[in-house]
């Protein structure tokens, strides 16, 4: 029954992801790093933060190390200087990296390191983990859903 589990909850973080390459599909620079809303994120740093996050949870806490980052960490929160480019193929290696980390653990295992504050305690092992990289994807990508329709009009509205 693992495999069962752990071939669902790899499904579904993979479609969530896809969403996210998805929506951003077909922007150009300009509006890839323009913030559209008043908290001045941009869809390129989402993307960023996205790939951060993989690399946090899967690396950092499940195993416990994480090779460092290719660039200093210190811009203004989800906006980056980098360059499209850049940035989705560090998205897309942290997700294929997590994958291996994913593929490698039982859904039982504990981590090796704790997310800081309450969250922490309640993520317990790497189902905890999975499930909570599937909710931050999904919803970061509504948030990327509302700025495309705000920059061109095109929604995601309708099935997966």
């Amino acid at each position: 029954m693992a495999g069962d589990e752990k071939s669902t909850l790899l499904g579904f973080l993979r479609a969530q992801r896809e969403s996210v390459l998805a929506i951003l599909d077909g922007l150009g620079e300009e509006e890839l790093t323009r913030p559209v809303l008043p908290s001045g994120w941009t869809p390129l740093g989402m993307v960023e933060h996205l790939g951060c996050a993989e690399r946090h949870w899967f690396q950092e806490i499940v195993t416990g190390a994480a090779d460092p980052l290719p660039w200093p960490d210190d811009d203004p929160p989800l906006t980056t200087p980098r360059r499209p480019e850049a940035v989705f193929a560090f998205y897309r290696e942290q997700c294929r990296r997590s994958d291996e980390v994913f593929a490698a653990t039982p859904l039982s295992a504990p981590p090796r390191a704790r997310h800081p504050g309450p969250l922490g305690a309640e993520i317990t092992d790497l189902r905890g983990v999975v499930l909570h990289v599937i909710e931050e994807t999904a919803r970061h990508a509504g948030h990327l859903d509302v700025v495309r329709e705000l920059l061109d009009g095109r929604t995601g509205l309708g099935p997966r």
